[in-house]
């Protein structure tokens, strides 16, 4: 019975390392026409995919260059898949300290999370980086 408990015990903390993912840290590389990148501190390229709404905040050329840091897993040596947007699996770093992206739109008063036209007035929201804690 202990064996079983320990085998058991042994299969969930390799199941929950598995569901823990890893952090990138790196340059977001943003060029138009291709799959957006991240450069490591060891300046190798890893292409980063993720959810529809992840995929858009990639895109947004106003974000390249930011130092990132992005939750997920490599799905092959070069491929980095970030975990869905809900989970805030993708971060700025400015000033030193890890910043939640979103976008603003000041007319309205209308935060969101992915970037493009406020939904109410239809201007294009402003990039705002805010603290992940604040409310």
């Amino acid at each position: 019975m202990r064996v079983c408990l320990c085998f058991l015990a042994a299969g969930l903390a390799v199941a929950a390392q598995a569901l823990a993912g890893q952090a990138l840290h790196g340059k977001l590389i943003i060029v138009a026409g291709q799959a957006p990148a991240l450069e490591t501190a060891d300046r190798k390229t890893v292409r980063l995919a993720g959810d529809e709404d992840t995929t858009k905040i990639l895109n947004d050329s106003r974000l390249n260059g930011f130092e990132v840091e992005a939750r997920g897993h490599f799905t092959a040596p070069d491929q980095f898949l970030i975990d869905p947007i809900h989970t805030r699996a993708l971060l700025v770093r400015r000033d030193g300290k890890l910043k939640l992206i979103t976008y603003f739109c000041d007319v309205c008063n209308i935060r969101a999370y992915i970037p493009g036209p406020c939904a109410c007035c239809q201007r294009e929201t402003t990039l705002e980086l805010r603290d992940p804690d604040e409310k």
